[in-house]
């Protein structure tokens, strides 16, 4: 809590060190650092809710039964470039909170971030051989931690491909069963029907694709449009990307950023050359002469034929767009779930029957009804997906400091002491 105070204290110079080494727009920023201050207390909460006593359990008379959560060693953390304030704090928080030593690994093209975010922790009074900070590339450093038997935990954000190498590399160990807790990638849809209200849903799918770059987990990556209304969706959200504006994160007047290197960029360029070839282009956002250099990628949308034309997560501003007649909706369902992915999902219509449905059937972590998709609030809205998204528990919610602590129940007979006291007590 003490480091949350200082947090809010000094947020104009975390602001400047989301915007200067990732790329994030001073309204992004804003929103970072108030998620980082949310799960240092969040998280202090919980921790003297969860581990200040024993939970009493019930038991015949004569005996007492308590139940003691303790950590359960080293944690190794590591965080991603895309929230490098927010979730990098708010894994090491919980797991400091939870009662274990840290050792936290951030993202490489994020170091400086991290690093800042440590050293207020550590001024905060956190102590150094509690949390260390072990900068490096994910492939040699990471690696390297994940396989040491002395760790007892990894808590992981990235891609689904990064989780399943973790994962393995933990369970070649020949050492105690370590606990992984991942959040990864997703194949975020946003579905709309006819009774979609088509200018909240396209402000709401202009902000879900391209806020952040479109470099959010739980940004929206297909939008699915009754045919009724989509020749007019389309135009509408063809209009709204023309007032997008791309440049200087630095200045309140733009909307998209960069991307976070130039990997990023060549990925996002080569896939919009397949995109070129095999869909529709419905808008490309025209670069400014201030986007000359740099690595900034122009926002797009194309129309699809199928899902099936996307592989994978495309992590970018780039929205796909399919249409889909009324009596398919059950089609689009089974399409979704049959990707494997659950973090996200968008859901605009005024009909409660349908939104109800979709609801029921679409496996995902965190369903959004008539509003965009992203920025989940922690305590609100606990974040993390199922499947080839995430192991869970949710970050942000009741259940994420069990995850990385250990059980012990004690029991006593209390009759070996003379008897049970408590039944002199009772009434006639």
């Amino acid at each position: 809590e003490h480091a949350a105070d200082q947090l809010e204290k000094r947020m104009p110079e975390f602001m400047a060190l989301c915007v200067k080494e990732a790329g994030k727009s001073l309204s992004a920023s804003v929103a970072e650092v108030r998620e980082a201050v949310d799960f240092l207390r969040y998280y202090a909460m919980q921790a003297r809710k969860l581990f200040g006593a024993p939970e009493k359990l019930p038991g015949p008379t004569g005996e007492s039964n308590e139940l003691w959560l303790h950590g359960r060693g080293v944690f190794v953390c590591i965080s991603p470039w895309n929230f490098p304030l927010a979730i990098y704090l708010g894994q090491v928080a919980a797991a400091l909170a939870s009662g274990n030593s840290v050792i936290a690994k951030p993202a490489e093209q994020t170091t400086l971030t991290a690093f800042v975010a440590t050293q207020l922790l550590h001024e905060a009074g956190v102590p150094k051989d509690v949390l260390q900070f072990v900068p490096g590339d994910g492939a040699t450093v990471g690696a390297a931690l994940t396989r040491d038997p002395r760790v007892a935990g990894v808590c992981f954000t990235g891609s689904t491909e990064t989780a399943w190498a973790i994962n393995r590399a933990l369970a070649a160990r020949n050492a105690p069963i370590a606990a992984l807790i991942a959040e990864t990638g997703g194949q975020n849809a946003l579905i709309a029907d006819s009774s979609a209200l088509p200018e909240q849903l396209v402000k709401d799918a202009m902000t879900s694709a391209f806020d952040s770059a479109g470099q959010r987990c739980s940004a929206a990556r297909v939008l699915f449009v009754q045919s009724d209304i989509a020749d007019k969706v389309l135009h509408m959200l063809a209009g709204a990307m023309d007032e997008l504006v791309v440049g200087d994160p630095g200045l309140l007047s733009t909307d998209v950023g960069p991307v976070i290197d130039e990997d990023a960029r060549k990925i996002l360029a080569e896939h919009a050359a397949r995109m070129d070839k095999e869909a529709t282009l419905i808008k490309e956002v025209k670069l400014p002469e201030a986007a000359a250099h740099g690595c900034f990628f122009a926002p797009r949308a194309y129309e699809l034929k199928s899902l099936s034309q996307l592989t994978r997560e495309v992590f970018g501003p780039v929205l796909h767009v399919i249409r889909y007649p009324a009596d398919q909706l059950d089609q689009v369902l089974a399409d979704i779930n049959a990707t494997g992915y659950g973090l996200t999902l968008g859901i605009h219509s005024r009909i409660d029957a349908t939104v109800e449905k979709i609801a029921r059937t679409v496996k995902v972590g965190n369903c959004y009804v008539n509003r965009n998709q992203i920025g989940a609030v922690v305590g609100v809205q606990p974040f993390g997906g199922e499947g080839l998204s995430g192991t869970g528990p949710k970050a942000g919610g009741p259940h994420y400091l069990l995850r990385f602590a250990s059980e012990r129940t004690v029991t006593v007979n209390t009759t070996a002491a003379g008897g049970n006291a408590s039944l002199l007590t009772l009434d006639d």
